[in-house]
């Protein structure tokens, strides 16, 4: 009787000891940063070519290099800053509706919006050096020193590898959870997406690693009215001078292009 007490004694023992305290734990909650507004200060501007219906705006060596679309109307362009002036262009076959643009070592590539089709041509003479395909709308290019950085008028923006122009990533676009869509002119800039968003005054700058968009850009009152029968069109043309630090914008049949310089809302 002893030996069993003994026994019971011991092993309610054991189990108490190896009874773990009940705790509860609370998962760590994770915040959305805010989203921060800017509108702008305008610090020149320049002609812009009054025909032009912007798809794709870059800077590069001093020029201005720009896709412009519409059937029939397609071109390719360098473009003088200070008097709006082609120094160059070539047009588009009829078929090919030109759109986003970007520079890629000594090449210009560009999208056209329905054929999937994309063109690689010489910076310095315009000829076509190859072309190659994509599954989606072709609508807005940068890229990021690595990677060329598409968008298809959607929320999502794709990475494609500029050898083989095969996705390699792509990121969904959302400004506090909702998903941001007509994604349209794309510009890398000090590491954000530029993206001008279809049908809008208004830039959203996104994180190209999470598709968050950090800020919006409020361009709303930056064309002045005018007095023409040609109607202007949309917001549309984003190009960075890195070097110089100065943005610039336009639109498409806008008349005037203009360097602007970011200014927090109140």
């Amino acid at each position: 009787m002893v030996a069993a007490a003994f026994v019971a004694t011991l092993l309610f023992s054991l189990l108490s000891c190896g009874t773990a305290p009940t705790t509860s734990t609370t998962a760590p909650q994770t915040t959305t940063p805010p989203v921060a507004e800017y509108t702008y200060r305008i610090v020149n501007t320049y002609p812009h070519d009054r025909g032009a219906f912007t798809e794709g705006l870059i800077y590069s060596d001093g020029f201005l290099y720009e896709s412009t679309g519409l059937y029939g109307q397609s071109t390719l362009r360098k473009v003088e800053l200070a008097t709006g002036r082609a120094l160059q262009n070539a047009s588009l076959d009829s078929k090919y509706f030109g759109e986003g643009l970007t520079v890629w070592q000594d090449s210009l590539v560009q999208l056209t919006w329905q054929t999937h089709i994309g063109f690689v041509s010489s910076k310095d003479t315009f000829s076509v050096l190859k072309s190659f395909s994509y599954a989606t709308e072709g609508w807005g290019l940068t890229q990021d020193g690595t990677r060329l950085i598409m968008s298809d008028g959607t929320s999502t923006i794709y990475f494609l590898d500029p050898a083989t122009f095969q996705v390699s990533g792509k990121i969904e676009v959302k400004d506090k959870g909702t998903p941001v869509v007509n994604i349209n002119e794309l510009e890398y800039v000090n590491g954000k997406i530029y993206a001008n968003i279809w049908m809008t005054d208004k830039i959203a700058v996104i994180n190209p690693g999470t598709g968050n968009v950090e800020s919006w850009i409020d361009l709303t009152g930056l064309l002045p009215p005018f007095s023409n029968p040609v109607a202007v069109d949309v917001l549309n043309g984003i190009a960075y001078d890195a070097a110089g630090k100065r943005l610039f914008v336009t639109g498409k049949l806008w008349p005037l292009l203009f360097e602007i310089e970011l200014v927090p809302k109140a």
